[in-house]
């Protein structure tokens, strides 16, 4: 199956209260582990890739290209968006090229003036394409790829500007963050949410940050427009928790157990395994 746009996969998640991970890649481990999962359980399916996996991947091109191919070889059927995250200006045209079928637009640390300039033009680019369109309002708070936000929660009458300019769906700050959430977290502010929800109509809401979020927090913001979901730390550091284990229990040293393909083996069902308790929380399973 050809890689789609996230834009039907989440109109139809939000017009029927449930939401679709997006689950990000750094490698081929981490993109078989997603796909095979979300093939398991008849899921749809967002593979996010930030600027910075990309590079590390060796460029849009590379990633994109396997991506397609892993797709067609493993036989899966469930939809599958390919998803810049957190792009720039510049890296979205590069994703785009590439063969992404999904872009964030991060426009949130300009000026509200230049993000509506830069996602107007990205909007006509997009719609032209086929291709869906995320933009941001309001800096989520934590760090992504070294851009740090202040965790500001967005100002609603900015979300509705951006909203209004044609896009697919809306990442607005409402209190999440990025990484590890500390333990003075005020919790999402579900006010702002409901605010943005109100006034964006029927555009797909999205919560960066979904790591750490408790499951009831979590549930209450799909019931109110939340149809995408991104999930990045936890993957990480489940994936380097089992490879530790493997290593201290001293497997790498038996046999052949330095194999890469078995050393990693146990971070790769891990990351399986968190992915399959998001789907179920996010009401995604048998929805591919």
């Amino acid at each position: 199956m050809a890689l789609v746009s996230a834009k039907v996969m989440l109109d139809k998640a939000y017009q029927n209260g449930y939401a679709v991970g997006q689950f990000n890649i750094n490698n081929l481990e981490w993109t078989k582990a997603v796909l095979q999962t979300a093939q398991e359980l008849n899921s749809p399916v967002i593979l996010g890739v930030s600027e910075g996996a990309a590079k590390y991947m060796t460029g849009f091109k590379v990633v994109a290209d396997m991506v397609k191919a892993m797709v067609e070889t493993l036989g899966i059927t469930v939809p599958v968006a390919l998803h810049l995250d957190h792009g720039t200006y510049e890296g979205s045209l590069k994703a785009i090229e590439a063969g992404f079928s999904s872009i964030m637009f991060d426009g949130s640390h300009y000026p509200i003036d230049e993000n509506i300039k830069l996602t107007k033009e990205l909007v006509a680019k997009t719609k032209k394409l086929g291709i869906s369109l995320e933009a941001e309002v309001g800096a989520i708070g934590g760090e992504e790829d070294g851009v740090i936000g202040g965790g500001e929660v967005a100002d609603p009458l900015e979300c509705k500007m951006i909203n209004d300019l044609g896009v697919d769906f809306l990442a607005a700050g409402i209190g999440n963050i990025h990484g590890k959430y500390p333990a003075n977290w005020a919790g999402l502010n579900f006010e702002v949410l409901s605010a943005v929800n109100e006034i964006s109509g029927d555009t797909p809401l999205v919560l960066h940050g979904g790591t750490g979020i408790p499951t009831e927090m979590i549930q209450k913001a799909i019931g109110m427009g939340v149809s995408k979901i991104n999930v990045n730390t936890e993957c990480q550091l489940v994936f380097a928790a089992a490879v530790r284990k493997y290593i201290e229990e001293g497997k790498d040293l038996v046999g052949k157990g330095f194999d890469p393909r078995k050393l990693l083996a146990p971070g790769c069902q891990a990351i399986k395994d968190s992915v399959k308790e998001k789907m179920e929380i996010f009401g995604s399973i048998n929805k591919g």
